[in-house]
């Protein structure tokens, strides 16, 4: 993982019509990743995967203690502006797609969830 990059495109991982099985899955997904201690250096945040970092989201905890430990949450300013969240980023760096970009370009692999 360390040199992946993850992107959350979805609120929740996978393709589902059950929403809390998405969210259930990603709980676990990044619950694994930090218990491994295997960490990518970069999360990004699109679409609507910026509503995990925002307020009410049910994996802030795994997401703050990812970033405690170095991992750097980046989340799409325009994305956040269109849905009306921009007030209610929890966790992560608030950046553009430039600097999504910049993580993609550095990445050896990248994988979205």
């Amino acid at each position: 993982m360390k040199n992946s990059i993850l992107l959350c495109t979805k609120f929740g991982m996978g393709q589902t019509d059950l929403p809390e099985l998405g969210i259930k899955l990603i709980h676990k997904y990044l619950s694994l990743l930090i218990e491994s201690n295997t960490l990518p250096p970069v999360i990004c945040f699109y679409t609507d995967g910026v509503k995990l970092v925002t307020t009410g989201s049910p994996i802030l905890e795994p997401l703050k203690q990812m970033e405690a430990m170095g991992v750097r949450l980046v989340v799409c300013s325009t994305c956040l502006d269109m849905m009306g969240l921009a007030d209610q980023v929890q966790v992560g760096i608030v950046g553009g797609m430039t600097d999504i970009i910049e993580a993609q370009i550095r990445a050896e692999k990248v994988i979205t969830l």
